[in-house]
């Protein structure tokens, strides 16, 4: 009964911690499309605060949890490293790969490049949330509600600018209010399934937490520098850009060591 409640309270954080992103996600239900200066704001906003999320919630916790697993330090920060590679190299594949004609709006739209920068942004933010839903799940599993709670509300309160980002993200290129809200609101649904194995496994989630939050990071460092910074940068708003992401990243460092 106990595992079974442990299973379930990791679950529900989990999935309560996810649903930040459609918090975020539901400010273009009230405002109006924003304009490409304050697009280029938000996406670098959103940026800073993954670029933050990238050391503070996936390295540094990947790199600790690897120390406990493997006596040697350069073992264990090579599993890091390999993940890290492997999540910039998937991406990578993704964007060489991915054909324009998979996304609706054609050719007519914006360019295909920008289109599938957005589209790379939104699952990197989804392959971010997957290992931290599998953390809140390891976090109740593995400790206790008092460890676990307080993870899981400093990740809940990280999803919301990415909700919001990937939303106005969506409607700068052409998605209606609802579809961009939906699509925002689904990348955080990732949480509660790495949340269940998490509590489920935590005899195997537990050795794999180092490996999937270095490929979680990587993915997320290889759209930043590839797309997102291009992207903000290419309409002559490269300062708003800069000291918005600065400011993302600095809000959520302050989440990451206040929540820790």
């Amino acid at each position: 009964m106990r595992d079974l409640d442990i299973f379930w309270q990791g679950t529900l954080a989990s999935l309560l911690a996810g649903l930040g992103t459609a918090v975020g996600a539901a400010w273009v239900l009230v405002f109006r499309k924003p304009s490409p200066r304050s697009h280029d704001a938000l996406l670098s906003g959103a940026a800073g605060v993954m670029l933050a999320a990238t050391f503070f919630s996936l390295l540094q916790p990947a790199l600790a949890e690897a120390q406990e697993l493997i006596a040697n330090k350069a073992v264990a920060v090579g599993l890091v490293i390999f993940g890290l590679l492997s999540g910039a190299a998937g991406l990578h594949l993704i964007h060489r790969h991915v054909p324009h004609e998979h996304f609706t709006l054609g050719r007519e739209g914006p360019d295909s490049g920008r289109i599938r920068g957005i589209w790379l942004f939104i699952i990197a933010i989804t392959l971010h949330n997957f290992p931290e839903g599998m953390a809140v799940g390891v976090g109740f599993a593995g400790g206790s509600v008092e460890k676990g709670t307080p993870l899981a509300l400093g990740i809940g309160l990280q999803n919301i600018p990415e909700g919001l980002a990937v939303a106005a993200s969506l409607m700068a290129i052409g998605h209606n209010k609802w579809s961009a809200f939906w699509t925002g609101s689904l990348t955080g649904l990732v949480e509660p399934v790495g949340g269940a194995i998490g509590s489920a496994a935590v005899w195997l989630a537990a050795p794999l937490m180092p490996w999937i939050l270095g490929l979680a990071a990587g993915a997320m460092l290889f759209v930043i520098s590839d797309e997102i910074i291009p992207e903000t940068h290419r309409r002559g708003y490269q300062e708003v850009a800069t000291f918005s992401l600065l400011g993302g990243f600095a809000i959520m460092m302050f989440l990451d060591v206040v929540l820790a």
